[in-house]
């Protein structure tokens, strides 16, 4: 079993403790919770621009997407085109309807266009997406170092989950999005240093590389639009478009960052900004998975060796076994970065919507807004959304423990939990924007059925239903496609079950 040196655990604790320290030291900021939760309004477009695209990149992307881009080739790796749909739609059409209406959770839409009800079944909708999603991110970290470190499981996940909530309790979402941009860099840092040092030990380099992945069909892109195939055109194209728009138009984690913006020509130019961002990243990220298989292809599959027991572990496997000390320190440092802005975006959104969306919404009476004069009730206010941030905390480390018994890898896990939540509540908003038909009645049962039927063919696909020790059926969709099922059926029956308008 490989161990760090002694220089690896200083670097790694030092990044801890640094990633710490800048929480702690922007807990003396807020005072009311508008500045706990939306930074006072006053972001400008680049840090919330970084911002997002840490929270999106976890541990998970720097994990999963080389080790998915590693196993299967970089069939996977085209869905950031469809970044170019989403990202337009969400900035010209979506994003104004949140930030005229200074809402502070994206979910005070649905009451003014439905019911009260109808918000809080998204509201709960996200909770429980972004819960799961978080253990996942809390696991994806423990899973790497769990064997190329020595460290148990248990430990990784403890310490990753409590370190993350300490801060973000205490520093609300000023503390999320500076912690965001260190993260960023690091992450992105370390990314790189990781593809620099495996070309140097590739037989020529890039060229030898490139020559590899592509005499193996490793670039190759099917087609077709069938809907169980692992990864085709039609899943790039439809199914990544729509994942996409679960998580930057209807998702808390991002729009609240788009509302600490000081104006919504602020927030959308952040949108273009991250799209831009975005593109070198995702290149850097994904790109590493093409160069681990021909290094691997040359000096030997440990996977197939038995030195790791799945794909996901093959980055920090190459960290650990091909680089000089010091450097494994800083680069597992990176994968806890983007591990650790994630959870922290995520456990502000899930304080921010149980407070506004529940606690005070439920508590407001029939007027159901967060107005100024609420807003400015600074410190019990404000102690309140701490200790349900750590309760929160304390949940996705006891969820994080249960993510490993989920099937398939890890990019598959997250994005199913992405469909199978998110599709129904994006079908809620484009219930809600895009049609004047549908009606309480018709948003409720809509997502309703939107959410049990993708659930019960994901239940069917995993072998639920299956007699004990009889095989698992043959996938009848793939991951990607649940996003758009479940938006689909729930806009359909939202409109067969909505009344007529009359007149």
């Amino acid at each position: 079993m490989t161990h760090f040196s002694a220089l690896d655990y200083a670097i790694f604790g030092g990044y801890l403790a640094v990633s710490v320290g800048v929480g702690l030291y922007s807990a003396r900021g807020p005072k009311s919770l508008g500045d706990y939760f939306l930074a006072g309004r006053g972001m400008n477009s680049l840090l919330v621009a970084m911002s997002i695209l840490a929270a999106l990149f976890s541990g998970i992307s720097f994990l999963a997407g080389p080790a998915e881009i590693y196993k299967n080739g970089f069939a996977f790796g085209y869905v950031a085109l469809a970044f170019f749909i989403a990202t337009p739609f969400t900035a010209i059409w979506m994003l104004p309807r949140f930030y005229q209406s200074r809402y502070f959770t994206a979910y005070e839409f649905l009451e003014e266009r439905f019911s009260l009800s109808v918000r809080l079944l998204a509201s709960g909708l996200f909770i429980l997406r972004v819960s799961l999603w978080l253990a996942a991110a809390t696991y994806a970290p423990a899973l790497a170092l769990e064997k190329v470190t020595g460290l148990p499981l248990w430990v990784t996940i403890v310490a990753s989950g409590a370190l993350t909530t300490l801060y973000t309790a205490l520093g609300g979402m000023r503390a999320v999005i500076w912690t965001d941009v260190i993260q960023l860099l690091v992450l992105f840092g370390g990314q790189l240093t990781i593809v620099l040092v495996a070309l140097g030990k590739i037989p020529g380099g890039f060229a030898g590389m490139w020559q590899t992945v592509s005499e193996d069909g490793r670039l190759g892109l099917s087609l077709s639009f069938n809907l169980h195939e692992h990864m085709n055109l039609g899943g790039v194209l439809i199914g990544g478009t729509f994942m996409h728009l679960v998580q930057m138009a209807t998702d808390q984690v991002s729009v609240q960052r788009y509302l600490t913006a000081g104006s919504l020509r602020e927030a959308q130019r952040s949108l273009w900004l991250k799209l831009w961002l975005f593109l070198p990243v995702m290149t850097v990220f994904f790109g590493t998975g093409l160069v681990l298989y021909a290094f691997y292809k040359t000096h030997g599959d440990p996977l197939q060796a038995g030195l790791i027991e799945k794909a996901d572990q093959i980055l920090p496997y190459f960290v650990v076994t091909q680089l000089p000390a010091g450097l494994p320190g800083l680069l597992i440092a990176a994968i806890y970065a983007a591990s650790m802005s994630t959870i922290s975006a995520g456990l502000n959104s899930l304080a921010s919507a149980t407070v506004v969306d529940f606690k005070q919404r439920l508590g407001l009476g029939a007027s159901g807004r967060i107005n100024s004069a609420a807003a400015a009730d600074g410190s019990a206010g404000i102690g309140q959304a701490r200790w349900i941030t750590v309760a929160y905390g304390l949940l996705v480390i006891a969820l994080a423990f249960a993510v490993s018994r989920m099937p398939g890898n890890l990019v598959e896990s997250v994005n199913t939990i992405i469909g199978l939540v998110g599709g129904p509540m994006l079908g809620l908003f484009f219930l809600g924007m895009f049609t004047r038909r549908a009606d309480q009645r018709g948003a409720l049962v809509g997502c309703l059925i939107g959410f049990v039927l993708p659930l019960s063919l994901w239940l069917y696909q995993s072998g639920a239903f299956a007699a004990a020790g009889s095989p698992k059926p043959a996938p009848l969709v793939s991951f990607v496609w649940f996003s758009v099922i479940g938006a689909g059926i729930t806009l359909l029956a939202g409109l067969i079950f909505s009344g007529r308008k009359k007149g």
